[in-house]
Parts: C-alpha cells; structure tokens; sequence
C-alpha cells in the first residue's frame, strides 16, 4: 500500500477518439464565447484564478481591496491545500472524548466520534476537534488609495480570460483610469500582479492579514484581533522582501518581489503597503509553508507559465460544443459547462480533497467532506485530466491509518474511510457524517475510472497496471470493511445494510435499514473490487461474491397516487407521505444513475420513482448536486427531456452566478459539487455509459440538441 509512484508526473492522457463530430471543436472559440465580464462592483461575481490546490479570488478592482465588503458574496480569498490553522487547546480535549458508544445490531459496540447536547468534556471536545484545525486565508492584496470606496469605482469592466488564466480589470477612480492584471502561477502558490495609472499617478498596493475566525462558515478573516497574530520582515532587497506571519503555533511566509523601483513600508500592524515611484507596478506575492522555497519567477514569466497551462488544459481535456443546439436554453447549459470546468481545475485538483466551497472561503470549518469527492473530481477522468484526479486520490493513503483506527474502534475489519476531516485524516466529530457510509466505495469508483481512462488510450496503457500494483491493496482494505459492516439475514437468507445515515440524511441511524444508493453501491463497487483482484492475478474473494449475490434488492412501496415506486430505504414504508422524506436529496435515483443498472432494481419501479420525484418531491429543499443526479437517473433511463430539464431546472440551488459558481443560499453562496456532478451528467449525455451504444443518449432525440463533443469517455 505504501508503494506510490507518481502517475501524475507520467500520466499522459489521450482522449478516446470516439467523438459526437466530425469537424474538430474550436476550443479558443468554445472558451472566450464564454469567459465573464463584470461591469459593477458585484459581490457576487468575484473573479478567481488557481492552480487547483491554491486559488486566490478578487474583486471588481482586479485585486483583493474590499475583502469586508465581498465578505457577504463570493469573499476575497487566498486559500491552499497547506495552509491550517488550530487554535489552542488549554483543556487538553482529547478526540476519544468526543467517543459515544451505539449498539446498531453488528454483534458489537461501536465507538462514533458525534455532539453532545450536555455540557461537559464530551461537548467541548466534538466542538474543539469539528473547530481545530480550520482553513486560512493566507492574506489579501488590495489596491491602496486613500479612503477608497467600492462607490468610488466607475466605468468598470473586467474580464476573465480563461484561455490563459488572466483577469484584466479597467476602472475609474477621481479621473484617474487603473488597468490591473491578475495571474496565478500553475505550479507554485503565487499571484502575480501588473497594477498601472494611465496618468502615471503613484501606483500603490497594500497587503493586510487578518486573524481567523473559527467559524462554521464565513470568509475567516478576523480583522479586529491584530493583537493574536504579528506579520514581521524577515529579509528585505531594493526589489524583494520576504516577511514571516504568525499567528499562535502556525507559521508561513510571503515573498514579495516586483520589477520597479518601490518602497515597502509597515502602515498597521498586519497592514504593509508597496509604493512604486510612479504609475506602475509590476510584482509578485507568494505564499510559502517554508522560507527557503520562494521562486524567482516575475510577472511576465508567471503569465507565459499561466497561458501555457490553461491552453494546454483546454486543448488536451475533452470539449462539449453546444453552438450547433437551436434549444434556447443551449448557451446557458455551455457557459456553466465551460465555467465550471475552470472552476474545478483552480480548487479542486490539489494534494488533499477538495471542501464544498473550495479555494474561495471556508464552509464546515474549511474542512473537506469525504463524501463529496465523487461530486467534486468524477468528471475529471471522463473530460481527459485523470492525473489530476489521482493526485488528489494519493491523499487517502495519508488517512489509511486513521480510517483503520476507525475501523477498529467500531469492531470491524478493513478501514473505514471518515466523512468530515482535514489533511491528518483525522475524523471530525458529527451527530450526523460519523454515521455516513456512502463515502466509502468512492475510492474504488473513482480509482476505477482512473484506470479506465488510463487503460483506454495506447500511451498510457502500460500505467494501468502500476496502478493496480499501487491501490490494490487499498481497495481491497475499503471493500473488506464493506463486506465487514453488511449483516447477514438468516430469515430471508440476505445481507442487509444498517446503522447508517444514508446519503438522503434525513433518515435516522437507529432505525435505518437498507437504503437503496447504499445497496446499489455497495453491490457495484464490491463487484469492482474483485474486478481489481482479477487483474491483479488474484482469486476472487468467496465472501465479496456471497454478499453481492444475496444484497438485498431495493424495497418498493406505493406513492399517493398508487404508483409502485421506491423508498427511501425499507424501514421507511411512509416515505412518499413524509414532508421530510421527501425532502433534501432524492438519493434512490443515485441507484440506476450515478450507479449502472443492477439486477437490485427494477427499470420499470425505477422510471415511476423518477416520475413521482419529477412531481413530487420539495425540490425547495434539495443541493446543487441533486439536479445532475436526476439528470444522470433520467438519461439511463431514457428520458432526455427530463435529463436536460433537470440540468437546467429553475430552482435556488440550481442557480449559476455570473462567475459560474452554484449558488445554493446565503450561507453557501459557492457550491463547488453542483459544478462538479453538472460536468459527469454532461459526460454522460454525451458519450453515454457501458454498454449503451447511442450517440448522445441523455439529450432528446428532438432535432435541437445538436451536440458536438470530443474526448469524453463513458460512464461505468
């Protein structure tokens, strides 16, 4: 297990040649067609660039002025795979006190790490480790003008040029017209700025840091506390200056280098400003865990690295073209096909999964959810970048062990993989995602796909197999807990699945048995495992294959109006006259959707749970990541017109901001899974799944979804 190599250094995908065209895709065209334009100051319309594990986020001026104003919308961000930070600990809160013991019927006490209501130890423990550690915002750059106002901002217009990874901002302030252009380097965690005055007015900028907050949710700036943490110069140049921040135990550094003649000068405390002699300023900003590793790059070099990535990004990935489609409703499902392609690739393909509001503010404490790593990176091996998939995967090998003490303490074999954590791996204490389950086959599908995608293309075929030698033992660990937690019904000679809290999360751990995505996944992913076994030149495992055999099939009920139709699990015979079982996410779809046909479900049961769900169901109260569900159920199930209206379904949480972000309400203003599951249902439309034979077989056969694409592999 410990045997990792690095396929993403090697991995050279080539995109199957199958295609929907056969005239080339104009991917230039594709992309600028739909890059954004900001023409206000619009809170939520921040503009972002990244490299997929640091991302920074700016406003109307191009830079990050008025991080307390955007606070609200999309915040200011500057966020990295490294940088955390953990308050302290006087108590000496140990994460066993967070421990409850349940009894869910496995023949042993299981230890959950959960909440407390009572106060006590236990409570201040589960809230300190859920708290500890939490992400940071590594500091803002803002344009530094005296008493500026976001009102003082005229005549804006600001673009995103996805090509090369640019933003360009035009602005006005007191006649005084500013051009800005804003890059990321796509290797290292740098920002490199090119701030001008067409008047050749004294161009200055100011980097302020600011104290984390510790928050469930918010843009974790602190700027009241400049007391708790100092920002000191450390080495200082006529052209470079590098100063330490810290803030309690946790330490970095930020290396400043720019091309003219500047001035750095402390204002406030956290608070620094560089002044060029005149009306420009040319610089770069990097943000390091180690002082000794600051790169030499200027801003030319940091823009030319930048254009080469994203072109070669956007030339090597896969293409959907929707310009051919007459539905008027065509542009719209490119432009967040496109955006949100860019947005995956600038926060969610780091070293460690990605959080549900990625790069750009903390959510849940900036911790990522295990469970949502299928809805952020499935689509990448399916558009052509799978190496970027398996960067992220090789971080499960950093949490085996603390998935296998999790395993332990609850009495089972294998490891179980955690649900809400940080990149120790340890697990955050939940009254709900401790007793989760779905997030454990994700690693075997999506390793899966990775050596689908690997396997598919003749230069990189011979990698296939180095993959198999590096995770095999993983996913044999993952499915050996699977088949561990199952129990066995002697009275109806089954395996049934309980003690969980299912992927629809209103449904109770102690009384819940056999949901049906579970079901389907745990049938699917513990086939899978043996596949792996047999390519390893393994013998299949005699228990996986009693199990998927004698999985339980998906329980049917009767809906109102008297259709057979599914349940939420079957201990919920009342689920289709529940407000609440019909209410968050729709997950029985996930089963012949997300999931491949299996002889658990029946097609016909499965259409009519679509049809009652489509008419039924509190779409009010539902997640971004539940329309490109539905749409993936209704494409195998062929229903196209369902499968595009869903995608396009006008609901809150199906909203796409002008910046391609999922908005979901004012609390999740970014919803990264929605982008992420809108992009695997697109695949899957297109280029279809395994065994389907049919040219776009999730849009309508209608004559007005022409839809041409190149790259795309199928689903499972």
């Amino acid at each position: 297990m410990k045997k990792i190599f690095s396929i993403m250094v090697l991995l050279l995908f080539v995109a199957v040649t199958t295609m929907a065209t056969t005239e080339g895709i104009d991917r230039k065209a594709l992309v600028g067609r739909n890059n954004p334009v900001v023409q206000s100051v619009d809170t939520l319309a921040s503009l972002s660039v990244g490299n997929g594990g640091f991302a920074v986020t700016v406003d109307a001026t191009g830079m990050q002025t008025f991080p307390e104003y955007y606070r609200g919308g999309v915040p200011l961000g500057t966020q990295s795979d490294w940088g955390w930070h953990s308050f302290g600990n006087p108590e000496h809160l140990k994460i066993e006190e967070s421990y409850k013991e349940e009894d869910f019927g496995h023949g042993h006490k299981e230890l959950y790490a959960t909440e407390f209501r009572e106060d006590g130890r236990p409570r201040r423990a589960a809230q300190w480790y859920r708290m500890n550690p939490h992400r940071l915002h590594l500091g803002c750059n803002g344009l530094e003008v005296e008493n500026l106002k976001p009102s003082d901002l005229k005549d804006i217009h600001q673009q995103l040029d996805m090509w090369t990874g640019m933003i360009t901002s035009q602005f006005t302030i007191a006649n005084s017209r500013y051009h800005v252009s804003a890059v990321c380097h796509p290797q290292r965690d740098m920002m490199a700025w090119r701030v001008q005055a067409e008047d050749g007015s004294r161009v200055g900028v100011c980097l302020r840091f600011a104290y984390p907050t510790g928050k469930h949710t918010d843009d974790a700036c602190d700027w009241t506390a400049d007391k708790n943490h100092r920002t000191e110069l450390v080495s200082s140049s006529a052209r470079s200056a590098l100063l330490r921040r810290t803030i309690d135990s946790t330490i970095y550094y930020v290396s400043l280098k720019w091309d003219e003649n500047a001035v750095l000068r402390e204002k406030a405390p956290n608070y620094w400003v560089l002044t060029a002699e005149g009306g420009l300023l040319t610089y770069t900003c990097e943000y390091l865990p180690v002082a000794e590793d600051a790169g030499s790059e200027t801003f030319s070099d940091v823009a030319a690295l930048s254009a080469n990535h994203w072109q070669t990004f956007w030339n090597e990935g896969a293409a959907v073209d929707f310009s051919q489609c007459t539905d008027a409703r065509a542009p719209e499902l490119e432009r967040r096909v496109v955006l949100s392609q860019y947005l995956l690739a600038i926060q969610c393909c780091g070293n460690t999964p990605p959080q549900e509001t990625g790069l750009t503010y903390n959510s849940w404490f900036g911790k990522f959810h295990m469970e949502m790593i299928w809805w952020h990176q499935a689509w990448l091996p399916l558009w052509g970048h799978a190496d970027r998939l398996e960067r992220t995967l090789r971080w499960y090998f950093t949490a085996a062990p603390v998935a296998r003490r999790i395993a332990q303490r609850q009495g089972f074999r294998g490891v179980r993989w955690m649900k809400m954590t940080d990149p120790s791996g340890e697990e955050a204490p939940s009254k709900v995602g401790s007793y989760l389950v779905w997030q454990q086959p994700h690693l075997i599908y999506l390793a899966e796909l990775v050596y689908r995608s690997m396997h598919s293309a003749p230069r990189t075929k011979h990698l296939a197999s180095r993959l198999l030698d590096s995770y095999g033992e993983l996913i044999d660990s993952t499915a050996t807990w699977m088949a561990d937690f199952v129990t066995y019904d002697a009275v109806r000679d089954r395996y049934i699945i309980k003690g969980v809290i299912p992927a629809q999360e209103t449904l109770k751990a102690s009384v819940t048995y056999n949901p049906p995505f579970e079901l389907s996944y745990w049938h699917y992913a513990l086939q899978t495992a043996q596949q792996w076994r047999q390519r390893r030149g393994l013998e299949r495992n005699t228990l996986w294959d009693t199990i998927i055999q004698k999985l339980s099939p998906l329980a049917a009920g009767t809906a109102p109006d008297g259709t057979k139709v599914y349940l939420a699990a079957e201990s919920a015979p009342d689920t289709y006259t529940t407000q609440s079982l019909i209410s968050d996410h729709p997950a029985v779809l996930g089963a012949m959707g997300v999931l491949p046909a299996s002889e658990l479900a029946d097609t016909t049961i499965m259409r009519q749970t679509l049809t009652w769900i489509w008419s039924g169901w509190n779409w009010d109260r539902t997640w971004g990541w539940d329309y490109p569900m539905v749409a993936m159920s209704a494409a195998r199930l062929g229903d196209g017109d369902r499968a595009v209206d869903a995608l396009l379904m006008d609901k809150r949480t199906n909203t796409y901001l002008p910046n391609g972000h999922n908005y979901q309400d004012g609390r999740l203003r970014c919803y990264l899974p929605g982008n992420g599951g809108l992009l695997t249902a697109v695949a899957m439309m297109c280029a279809g799944w395994e065994g389907n034979t049919g040219v776009n077989p999730g849009f309508p056969d209608n004559g007005r979804w022409n839809v041409r694409w190149e790259g795309l592999l199928p689903m499972p």
